[in-house]
């Protein structure tokens, strides 16, 4: 199978040393399992990363693949004008996709080079010890949840006919109002939503994550939902176990790492 590995990141610029400075201590159960993480896609051979980002190219009725042979990505809207990460697409791989799902999905493709934080965060720690990794940068759209989870399905099938050894990332982080001084102000709720989502990933209930209350969703303010469900598509009928590699919200949003042993 060349799906070998697939997992859930945050994306906090503030784990980039630059930027973070002595704030990355109270991140450093989302660094190590980063580095967990790194180590698993060392270990697997893994030659293609599939990102699913919420911040890029982001279209109300469709999705959106990154057709670019090359990707830079940088941190300088939060002040960090010298890390950057930069990485090969998979041509190939992406236009394929393109190709088979262009007439059995709503799927857009784009050619940019500039990777938003979204992916950059993730990659920058997933690839630092790889700079031959090849990417295909994929972006959800502003469709229901069913709609993503069978996008995920698709793209399953392409990915697993393929003849590469693939991680497939879903970048995104839960709750942005779990404390007084978090981004979007606090919300009781938003607790409720990050327990909620975490046990049912934990014990696989795709259907209740896939019927999650609305109003919940929206007053958690989250930016993965869609993310993950896209990515439990593409585990469709695949045998895993999902193992949370760290949970945390010192900053008052919810950032989970969680891999899903194949």
């Amino acid at each position: 199978m060349s799906i070998v590995l697939s997992a859930i990141v945050p994306h906090p610029p503030l784990i980039i040393p630059f930027i973070g400075k002595e704030n990355t201590e109270r991140l450093k159960n989302t660094i190590q399992a980063y580095g967990k993480l790194e180590e698993y896609i060392y270990t697997s051979h893994i030659d293609t990363i599939v990102i699913i980002s919420p911040h890029g190219f982001i279209q109300p009725n469709s999705f959106s693949i990154n057709l670019n042979p090359k990707f830079i990505g940088d941190f300088e809207e939060f002040g960090d004008f010298t890390t950057k990460v930069k990485l090969n697409g998979n041509i190939g791989l992406a236009y394929k996709i393109r190709e088979r799902l262009e007439t059995r999905a709503p799927i857009q493709s784009i050619t940019t080079e500039k990777l938003d934080y979204g992916s950059s965060v993730p990659l920058y720690n997933l690839t630092k010890h790889l700079p031959g990794m090849r990417i295909i940068p994929i972006y959800y759209s502003g469709l229901d949840l069913e709609s993503h989870y069978n996008f995920g399905k698709l793209l399953k099938r392409e990915l697993v006919l393929s003849n590469n050894r693939v991680a497939v990332i879903a970048s995104g982080d839960l709750s942005h109002r779990l404390s007084k001084d978090a981004p979007s102000g606090y919300s009781p709720k938003a607790k409720k939503f990050d327990k909620k989502l975490i046990e049912y990933l934990s014990n696989s209930k795709i259907k209740d994550i896939l019927n999650m209350n609305h109003d919940l969703i929206h007053d958690a303010c989250e930016c993965g939902l869609k993310s993950i469900v896209m990515l439990l598509g593409i585990l469709n009928s695949i045998n895993n176990k999902p193992e949370i590699l760290s949970y945390e919200a010192p900053f008052g949003v919810g950032y989970l790492v969680m891999n899903f042993k194949l």
